[in-house]
């Protein structure tokens, strides 16, 4: 069995924030291990009523979950229900030796292929076809968060695209100045690539971020204002 990869304070950091972020609320653990128990999930009416909670906080309590990857969502129906009407969005818990992980597993596969097609293509060119994976990501993910969805609030999309960050190991949280939003990474998951070839993995990065708010809100355009290849102490979007 191969040795876990060295754990730096930063990624510890990280590590304890997206597990936190999905579970340091008692009502959102007691969610999980409830559908955790059920063998054909539930639904947020049904995590409402058995929590007597108002069915906005018990949604919200799913998608912190989602968004961090412990749950994912199906649109079917349990076995035995009638076909007739629209299906029910069903939370179902991921296969939980993954999803429990300790600390976020680094992609260190997607930055090694991203490095090497440096070899063959012109910066330019790489930027864009880093940005455009990173995209098609966000958008893959944006779906299992919420399913035939329509858009929300900006100010909520960016709060579900900074859980989803987080549990890729971003440590990520958003903050509002003015009119404008933005989100703040305090860790990179993918380490000395980050260094080497900031321009292809910021565009990975900011790719992510406007797949995750193509999906939850609309078509947006990030920009980095700080970086820490370049030295800043985070990397901060502004969306």
């Amino acid at each position: 069995m191969s040795s876990p990869a060295p754990l730096d304070a930063s990624g510890f950091s990280a590590a304890v924030t997206s597990v936190t972020n999905a579970f340091g609320d008692t009502t959102r653990r007691e969610i999980y291990l409830a559908i955790r128990e059920a063998s054909e999930g539930a639904t947020a009416g049904e995590i409402a009523e058995r929590f007597e909670l108002h069915p906005n906080v018990a949604r919200h309590h799913l998608e912190k979950l989602t968004a961090g990857g412990y749950l994912v969502v199906d649109m079917g129906r349990p076995e035995g229900a009638r076909s007739a009407g629209r299906p029910s969005k069903r939370y179902r818990v991921t296969q939980l030796d993954h999803s429990l992980n300790f600390p976020p597993r680094r992609d260190d596969l997607l930055a090694t292929l991203l490095a090497r097609a440096l070899e063959v293509l012109p910066p330019d060119q790489a930027s864009v076809m880093a940005e455009e994976v990173g995209y098609d990501y966000g958008r893959a993910l944006a779906d299992r968060i919420a399913p035939s969805e329509g858009h929300r609030s900006v100010k909520a999309a960016l709060a579900t695209v900074a859980d989803a960050l987080t549990a890729h190991g971003f440590a990520a949280h958003t903050e509002q100045h003015g009119d404008s939003m933005t989100i703040i990474s305090e860790h990179c998951p993918f380490g000395d690539a980050a260094q080497l070839y900031p321009h292809v993995v910021c565009a990975v990065d900011r790719g992510l971020i406007r797949g995750l708010m193509a999906g939850l809100y609309g078509e947006t355009q990030p920009h980095f204002e700080q970086s820490r290849p370049e030295g800043d102490a985070h990397c901060v979007a502004r969306v």
